[in-house]
């Protein structure tokens, strides 16, 4: 259960990141679903072409981005501006940040797909109005700050110095907090799927013996 995720913001300043910014295309031919840390923001983080397989030890780091310096390097929440997350709708993109720790997105707008993957993957994207983000870039700009995110309340808290209130809906709210995919909200479930599957056997029968016979001449055929 994770209804408090508290971390130091990264702020980057930019609008319509994209991603392919995020994660670029030759790092899509992996069929894992972890190990994408690495490759985050690959065209940033780095002064080097990388492939599939690369290490950051074994890159030419560029240290003028935020990410590549302590302590942004441990952030668990990423600032940024409109339209984040726009472009093609690669999971990997979402994978990458959080295989780099990233918990939790702020941005005045999200690429739809982008925003409905984080949920599937545990990232949380908060949606605020543009002078909210205004207002946690004046607070986090100029040195290190640390924010905490209270999902059950729906609330960002900095010292006493700021709080926001955020929409999110509950049903979303629940899968971050209790880290459920979307099989697991289906297994919730089960027993009105079993109940429903039973119910089915019993009124259509015929339905299992198509399949049956449908199996059968499928595992025929292969074996000539």
């Amino acid at each position: 259960m994770k209804d408090f995720i508290e971390g130091i913001v990264a702020p980057i300043d930019r609008d319509n990141i994209d991603t392919d910014q995020i994660i670029p295309t030759e790092y899509l031919k992996s069929i894992k679903k972890f190990g994408y840390e690495d490759y985050l923001f690959d065209g940033w983080r780095y002064k080097d072409q990388g492939r599939l397989g690369m290490k950051k030890a074994e890159r030419k780091i560029n240290h003028e981005f935020i990410l590549n310096n302590s302590p942004y390097d441990e952030s668990k929440v990423l600032l940024t501006r409109d339209n984040f997350g726009c472009g093609s709708s690669r999971e990997h993109a979402v994978w990458a940040l959080r295989d780099f720790g990233i918990e939790v997105v702020i941005a005045s707008s999200f690429g739809d797909i982008f925003y409905n993957n984080c949920f599937k993957n545990g990232v949380l994207p908060l949606k605020l109005k543009k002078t909210e983000v205004e207002e946690l870039f004046s607070l986090s700009t100029e040195s290190p700050v640390t924010i905490s995110v209270n999902i059950k309340d729906k609330v960002i808290l900095f010292k006493d110095k700021l709080s926001i209130y955020f929409d999110l809906d509950d049903n979303l709210a629940e899968r971050i907090i209790y880290g459920l995919d979307e099989i697991d909200i289906t297994l919730k479930d089960s027993k009105l799927i079993k109940k429903f599957e039973e119910h089915r056997k019993e009124n259509n029968p015929w339905i299992f013996e198509w399949i049956k016979r449908f199996l059968f001449c499928q595992v025929t055929a292969s074996a000539l």
